[in-house]
């Protein structure tokens, strides 16, 4: 048509050139799209006018060779002053979009320009001008220096935006085929571009460029073409393999491949078909490249999925190839490229096998894609099938490469889904395949690489259900049998590197503390072997020292048990030295985990006993500078030698050395305790007396006794010699306390009296250093060496009474005299001297409140006297009584004041300084502390209290958060005095005070210290007599619960602090009346008790075992209250003390009945259904449990008047324990007041819509009342009512409730029935009046159901249930039955079992006649849990029906006998005479193959007006399942045909025509369709239902669009997604 065109506008226009002017535009305007095309359409047709000498031939019209010349002149100006101009205007977005959105205008105009270049390259027919275009466009691909790829789309002066270049170049490359330089070139600068452009853009030049440039070639070109991409790609990728951009490169050279996999993989036959012979096999085999199933395998693992599917498809692709071809890969005449590793083969005679195997693989790699364990579980029995295909193949060469096993896991692993984590790890572990050794070899790398990255995830370890508190997880228990199994597999020469590797593992990553306690448990069952040496405790020695520094103080210790363990089975002692031993040693803590006494302590002895002799000999330096190195070196030989070392200082006059580093002492005391317990147990074990551990530790310690002796006497023993000897002495006074066996006591009494013959010179050397002689900055630290040297050595010998005169009479008083002379002289060059005269003040103060000092002796009445020093009269300006010597601080000294060390010394000891002033003021509130305590008695004068307690708070500003506890105990003796007068700077100090505390509570060192110190302060007992608007303390209570919720043993603190104080378990010499008083504030605070009646545990359920078993590790160096069954515990113990004949107990108790019932009515009220061992049943549980143990405390009259609630609570529907406990309080409650018993009757009287299976608790009454007839006064007219109600019930539609009622029929017919029948025979007035064989047949029947079934099942174990059979309601009343066998037999979880040892720990539990501790029988907790489960639940409340009711449309306005005239129209005519619009949506569904999702989609796309809907086959049209979806839609929407394998050029095609092609597909550059702006000329191409869009497909797509999503089910119905998108299009106004 356009030829015809053309031939007319020649025709009627005499000037053609005059027209092709006027098609032109001014090179400075931008020109609509439609004048482009315009131009594109003459000059194309022009171009094919035919040519000839005369233009005049009639209807013909002709070029003549003149005119054409001018013609072809004007073209190429074209070229150079219209297209490349307007595409450089197009790529600096210069001028306007002709009113449509820039996107749009710029994609069209771009399209259209590229039209017309092609169209006047063609006409030109010049490769020389195609070339120089080419060239002028090729530069646009190199990115300057300097400039980044971001700086899109224009890219400078004079050069094109890389998407604008793309589109020029693609048409360009058609006419440079025959240019081998030029392409060459061009495929360089593409290659290039897809290693740095924007992932954007990739796909673009991967399409535009390569393809169409390899569709130019001959067969020829193409190989050498290919054989250069691959090369190009393949050394990409392995250059950069071990950077981080390796994902980025795998991915790239994924998509190139999978863009170029149909030439890549043509068969060699049909190459052999369609070529000549000198032609055929010279395309490059991608198979033979190990890099290319690197890159392949690293894509298969890849975190985006559509390089997975990518990879995938390429994998499946090569094994059809292979399969196709039926020859033998790699071939036996052809080798590997450098004879590399060989990771894919094949073989035609196991072409089944092989076949089977990949099937398999693929499968199993689609299937992970959809990151459900229900749809990923189905299919790990074909993981066992690969494992084990590749296991048993054993034919000669392994046809199956254990790395795409490893694949499969490390794809599992990376997995978004925990649940399919978990799986394929339990697979893992649960490999047996691993048994074997070149397996578990080929598997080593992989366990110390992805397997242990995996590792690392907490949430692997959570208990499942089903498991009880204290036992392993399951994956916890599977992780060592692993570990046993994987290192026994192992060939013997590596299993000693491969485990360095992995203690190396554990040191150099970042560890959560969970996943190193599971770890180091599975290594410590490793079977006791010689693998690791030095480099192995070098290794733990990491693990101790960097990666659990930060870890949870309770999982530490466990963990470094169990790393103790693992050091002392796996270790080689021929390899290492105790050099080596004991600098791992040093790292474990005494207060985590090896303390002396400890059964880890014996074991490591019991090593250190048997490997002695066995040890590498140390080499050593002697004294005349000679190297040694003793054979058979034992640990005394070794300690010896070590303490000569130590103690071995060159004399120096220099007396302002740092103080040495404490960590040498450490190690040494450690050591010498060990050798003497070593010793010690040999003795024992041999039969000898253990008299000789004196003389053993006298001879270990003599040159440290010796050197300590001449402290005092040798002035010139070297400083450093006695700083050393000091910090010796002192760990080993620190470590030696350890009295839990008799050998123990030994050690320490022999340790005792050998300092006790060095005790004075010590003392006399300390207190002499502290009286002036220490001046220097460096000697601040060394002070507090002496004050803990001295305060350890007067506490250990404070009993011996020459000693303790000589103290507290002369040693003590000479140096206070002296410290308060330095503190009352302050001066700016005695600094240090006031530091130290301050922290030997604090020390005192510290041993003075241990009680050693006298109150009469001359040490404490100096201290009495504190006050003159801290509430000083001030000048006549300042108040009488001024608080100066509050919180003063040190002024930091010159640098030139610094003498002691060198000038790059300095700096350090400078910073150090602000830590010596924050002590400083710290030691002012310990000593301000102690005065208050011994001080005048009473309060003080009211402004010098509040001007101590704003002094206290300015401390806390002051100090950091680790020194505030002298000041806490400060302020809770002021707080009190201020409390009703100073209201505003108390609730300042305990806020000030509580946002301290809530800093630490990632510090457990300080933690909890500082909170018990908060604690105590903040609800101090005259605090808690205020009420809650008065004490500023307890308003933050509600945040301490809080708090609790996230932290265990939180709680704990406050409610032991409350407890004592409210009932002292030792009230002391407290009048009766001080006493009620202290006691009376806990009605003021009824909530706090009331809380910990119902606090529970904090931790989840399945992180239990990581608590439980951590305490069971460091159970003997631990020692704390922080179990969360504590505020339970410790509050049942409160209220056990409680007697009813106090008043202020009884209303106490009362009012915390009326609380706790009210608590239970709050859940009961509550709309939220709550199920078994949830928040709510835990809560209810508890609250019922205090009020059966607080019954037999409480008034009859307050009974009376609460019964009516407990009644009530039976109507409510309740978990079985909550209806046992319930149940059985309405027992002992009619047993104790039988007089209540009408209104257990009224209870059946309740309308049955209420009661309903309720009514199964007033039965379960019933069934006891044996228990409480004996209590009744008309015992036969009571029977007889019970048999009445009982009766009725029996009759119930309801299975449970007919059950419930024949157990009582049974029960209490068993009681009078016999009496009641021999009246009845008699014809006494009591008969029964045939009663009597209504209840004989109900009970016949109730026997006779052994026939029936389940029915018969019931009936017996509702029979032989705990409630019903063994517990007796009155005898079995105890704690042990409330609050552990209840619980355990109720189907309640194990944490919420408390045993009676717990309340026996307490020595504040009480017992009594009426409430004892355990149970007096035993007959109920040797029984186990029933299977019967109380059916109590009601019916759920019926759903209106027709609540709404669906409305359906019909098509359009007309109805079917109306459109039989329209149906022979096509669609858009049909559609356009209803008045119908279409857009310009195109949906391509041709990957979908099920006709209802067709048929779905093909109503939707008519109902929103698309333009067209593309099927792979119009067949589908007539399939009954598409048209019970399309509902007639097909007739109004046009349909297209598109083959799968046609889709590619149609895609193409619609590109060119200015369509964007959308895919739906999550992508890493996937853009979210809340976000997405559609173009108006949109392709919606959609996705296969299980595979999606093929991985050849996506380089064509121009943008990806994914739906968001929320949960966890990763994909929706293509069809589904399809609405979404096309309605989300219609919404842009598209």
């Amino acid at each position: 048509m356009s030829s015809i065109l053309i031939n007319a506008l020649l025709s009627s226009c005499h000037d053609p050139d005059t027209l092709f002017n006027t098609l032109r535009w001014p090179t400075d305007s931008w020109p609509d799209t439609e004048r482009v095309e315009a131009l594109t359409t003459f000059i194309d047709g022009i171009g094919k006018l035919p040519q000839s000498d005369t233009s005049d031939d009639g209807d013909k019209v002709a070029f003549s060779i003149a005119k054409r010349d001018i013609f072809l002149r004007k073209v190429e100006s074209i070229i150079w002053t219209q297209c490349l101009p307007l595409l450089l205007k197009v790529s600096n977005g210069d001028g306007a979009c002709k009113g449509k959105r820039v996107p749009d205008g710029r994609a069209e105009i771009t399209i259209a320009v590229c039209r017309l270049l092609s169209v006047c390259i063609n006409t030109l027919c010049d490769t020389a001008v195609s070339g120089r275009v080419a060239r002028a466009v090729l530069p646009s691909f190199q990115l300057p220096d300097g400039e980044t790829e971001e700086e899109l789309p224009g890219q400078g002066e004079g050069r094109l935006g890389i998407d604008v270049a793309i589109e020029a170049l693609s048409v360009i490359l058609p006419a440079l085929s025959s240019n081998e330089e030029l392409t060459t070139s061009i495929l360089s600068s593409a290659l290039s571009c897809i290693k740095t452009l924007p992932d954007a853009l990739v796909s673009k030049i991967t399409v535009r460029l390569i393809f169409t440039l390899l569709n130019c070639y001959s067969e020829d070109g193409i190989a050498s073409k290919l054989r250069f991409i691959l090369e190009d790609l393949c050394s990409w990728h392995k250059s950069d393999s071990s950077n981080t951009d390796s994902p980025v490169v795998t991915e790239r050279a994924l998509l190139c491949l999978t863009t170029l996999s149909d030439y890549l993989f043509s068969p060699a036959k049909l190459q052999q078909h369609t070529l000549p012979q000198s032609l055929s096999y010279t395309r490059p085999d991608p198979r033979r490249s190990l890099q290319f199933w690197r890159i392949l395998q690293d894509g298969l693992t890849h975190k985006d999925n559509v390089s997975r599917k990518r990879a995938l498809y390429l994998l499946k692709r090569c094994v059809a190839l292979s399969e196709d071809e039926a020859v033998e890969f790699p071939s036996s005449s052809v080798s590997s490229e450098d004879n590399e590793e060989i990771i894919f083969r094949w073989a035609p005679d196991r072409c089944k096998l092989l076949r089977e195997f990949w099937e398999d693989y693929a499968l199993v790699m689609e299937t992970l894609e959809e990151n459900q364990i229900h749809v990923v579980r189905p299919v790990l029995n074909r993981i066992h099938t690969l494992i084990q295909t590749a296991a048993n193949d054993s034919q000669g060469v392994s046809l199956f490469h254990p790395s795409w096993l490893l694949g499969v896991y490390q794809r599992m692993f990376h997995s978004e889904n925990k649940s399919v984590m978990r799986e394929g790890v339990d697979h893992l572990l649960e490999l047996q395949v691993l048994r074997r050794p070149a397996f578990s070899l080929a598997f080593s790398q992989f366990i110390l690489g992805p397997f242990m990255d995996v590792m690392s995830e907490s949430s692997l370890f959570h208990r499942t259900a089903g498991q009880s508190v204290g036992e392993c997880p399951e994956l916890g228990v599977k992780l060592q049998v692993f570990m046993v199994t994987f290192f026994s597999s192992l060939p013997q020469e590596n299993r000693g590197p491969v485990l360095l590797q992995l203690v190396q593992r554990l040191g150099s990553q970042h560890w959560c503390a969970v996943p190193i306690l599971f770890l180091s448990r599975a290594l410590s069952h490793l079977p006791p072997c010689p693998l690791l040496g030095p480099d192995g405790l070098q290794a733990l020695r990491e693990v101790l020292r960097c990666t659990m520094i930060t870890h949870q103080v309770l999982l530490r210790g466990a963990a470094q048990c169990f790393l103790l363990n693992s050091a002392l089975s796996l270790t080689d002692v021929t390899l290492v030295t105790l050099d080596d031993v004991f600098s791992l040693l040093v790292h474990f803590r005494a207060d985590e985990s090896l303390r002396r006494g400890t059964p880890l302590w014996n074991q490591l002895c019991d090593w250190l006993a048997d490997s002695e002799g066995s040890f590498r000999p140390c080499v050593r330096e002697s004294a005349d500078g000679t190297s040694t190195s003793p054979e058979g070196e034992t640990v005394r030989g070794y300690i010896q030698q070590q303490m000569e070392l130590f103690l071995r200082v060159p004399a120096s006059t220099d007396q302002t050395d740092s103080v040495p580093d404490p960590g040498e002492a450490e190690l040494l005391a450690k050591a010498i305790l060990l050798c003497v317990d070593i010793e010690g147990r040999t003795q024992r074990s041999g039969g000898e007396q253990t008299t000789g551990v004196s003389g053993g530790m006298d001879s270990l310690l003599r040159p440290l006794l010796d050197t300590l002796s001449r402290l005092h006497t040798n002035v010139y023993l070297p400083l450093r010699k006695t700083d050393k000897s000091l910090q010796l002495l002192l760990r080993l006074l620190q470590l030696t306390p350890a009295r839990h066996t008799p050998a123990a006591v030994l050690v320490t009494v022999s340790m005792e009296t050998m300092v006790l013959g060095v005790v004075e010179p010590i003392q006399e050397f300390i207190l002499r250093r502290l009286s002036g002689e220490l001046q220097e900055l460096c000697d601040v630290e060394r002070a507090e060496l002496y004050l803990s040297v001295l305060k350890e050595v007067v506490l250990m010998y404070s009993v011996l009474e020459w000693n303790h005169s000589k103290v507290q009479e002369a040693y003590f008083p000479r140096l206070l005299r002296y410290v308060l002379r330095t503190l009352e002289i302050p001066s700016v060059a005695g600094q240090v001297s006031r530091a130290v005269a301050m922290a030997s003040l604090a020390m005192t103060c510290e041993v003075a409140a241990l009680g050693v000092f006298n109150l009469q002796s001359e040490t404490t009445i100096l201290l009495v006297h504190l006050s003159s020093y801290f509430y000083s009269p001030a000048p006549p300006p300042a108040p009488p009584l001024s608080l100066v010597n509050f919180n003063q601080t040190l002024l930091k000294p010159p640098t030139a004041f610094v003498i002691c060390h060198s000038v790059s010394e300095q700096g350090p000891l400078l910073k150090d300084w602000g830590r010596m002033a924050a002590h400083f003021i710290r030691d002012q509130w310990t000593c301000l502390g102690y005065w208050r305590r011994i001080g005048p008695p009473g309060p003080l004068e009211l402004p010098r209290a509040s001007g101590s307690l704003q002094a206290a708070i300015e401390a806390l500003s002051l100090l950091p958060s680790g020194l505030v506890l002298p000041v806490l105990d400060f302020m809770a003796s002021m707080l009190p005095q201020v409390a009703l007068s100073e209201e505003a700077l108390c609730v300042e100090a305990v806020t000030v005070s509580w946002k301290l505390v809530l800093g630490l509570s990632s510090n457990p060192h300080d933690f909890w210290p500082t909170l018990q110190g908060f604690v105590t302060m903040a609800f101090h007992h005259s605090l808690l007599e205020l009420t809650k608007e008065q004490a500023p303390g307890l308003t933050i209570a509600v945040e301490l619960m809080d708090l609790s919720q996230a932290k265990t043993g939180v709680f704990n603190v406050l409610i032991q602090h409350c407890c004592h104080t409210w009932l002292p378990s030792d009230p002391g010499s407290e009048g009766q009346s001080q006493s009620d008083a202290m006691f009376s504030s806990a009605l003021l605070h009824l909530d706090i008790l009331a809380e910990a009646c119902v606090y529970g545990p904090v931790f989840r359920r399945d992180q239990r075992w990581v608590w439980s078993r951590c305490e069971r590790e460091t159970e003997n160096v631990r020692d704390d209250n922080r179990d969360d069954q504590f505020p339970r515990v410790c509050v049942v113990a409160f209220l056990s003390r409680l007697q009813p004949s106090n008043q202020l107990h009884e209303r106490l108790m009362e009012e915390l009945v009326l609380c706790l019932l009210k608590k239970d009515e709050a859940i009961s009220k509550s709309k939220q259904r709550y199920y078994s061992n949830s928040l709510q049943h835990r809560v209810k549980n508890r609250v019922w449990q205090t009020l059966l143990m607080l019954l037999p405390k409480l008034r009859g009259e307050f009974v009376g008047t609460v019964l009516g609630r407990v009644f009530e609570a039976g109507f409510v529907s309740n978990q079985a324990s909550v209806k046992y406990l319930i149940e059985w309080k309405m027992v002992l409650i009619l047993v104790q007041y039988p007089e209540h018993i009408d209104r257990l009757w009224a209870c059946f009287s309740v309308d049955q819509e209420k009661t309903k299976t309720s009514v199964c608790t007033f039965l379960s009454v019933l069934v006891h009342l044996n228990i409480i007839m004996p209590q009744l006064k008309e015992k036969a007219v009571q029977w007889r009512k019970a048999l009445d109600v009982i009766l009725q019930w029996c009759f119930s539609h309801n299975f449970s409730v007919r059950l419930y009622a024949l157990l009582a029929l049974k029960r209490v017919w068993g009681l009078e029935g016999a009496r009641a029948e021999a009246e009845e025979g008699a014809g006494g007035a009591d008969g029964l009046g045939g009663l009597a064989t209504v209840v004989k047949a109900c009970l016949h029947q109730a026997e006779a159901m052994q026939s029936t079934g389940n029915a018969s099942k019931n009936w017996s174990r509702i029979q032989d249930h705990f409630f019903f059979g063994v517990f007796h309601p009155v005898r079995d009343y105890s704690v042990e039955t409330i609050f552990y066998t209840f619980p355990s037999l109720s189907e309640v979880f194990e944490d919420e079992w408390i045993p009676p040892w717990k309340f026996e720990k307490l020595v504040d539990f009480s017992q009594s006649a009426s409430l004892p501790l355990r149970n007096p029988v035993p007959d109920l907790s040797q029984i186990q849990p029933g299977d019967w489960i109380q059916q109590d639940k009601g019916d759920q409340d019926g759903v209106e029906r027709w609540a709404e009711v669906q409305k359906k449309m019909t098509p359009w306005r007309l109805g079917i006998q109306e459109q039989e005239p329209e149906l022979g129209l096509v669609p858009q005519q049909r559609a356009a005479r209803l008045g119908k619009l279409h857009s310009a949506l195109l949906v391509v569904a041709s990957l979908i193959d099920k006709p209802t999702n067709l048929g779905g989609l093909c109503r939707t796309c008519e109902i929103f007006g698309a333009s067209a809907l593309v099927l792979d086959s119009l067949r589908h049209v007539s399939d009954k399942h598409f048209q019970a979806l399309s509902v007639s839609s097909e007739l109004w929407l046009p349909l297209l045909e598109v083959k799968p394998v046609e889709l590619a050029d149609f895609l193409q095609l619609k590109k060119r025509e200015g369509y964007c092609i959308v895919g739906v597909e999550q992508t890493a550059n996937s853009q979210s369709l809340k976000d997405y702006k559609f173009p108006v000329k949109t392709l919606l191409l959609l996705g296969n239902e299980r595979e999606g869009i093929p991985a050849n497909l996506l380089q064509l797509l121009d943008v990806c669009v994914e739906i968001p999503q929320q949960g966890v089910i990763r994909s929706l119905n293509v069809h589904v997604s399809a609405a979404l998108l096309v309605w989300e299009y219609t919404q842009n106004g598209c």
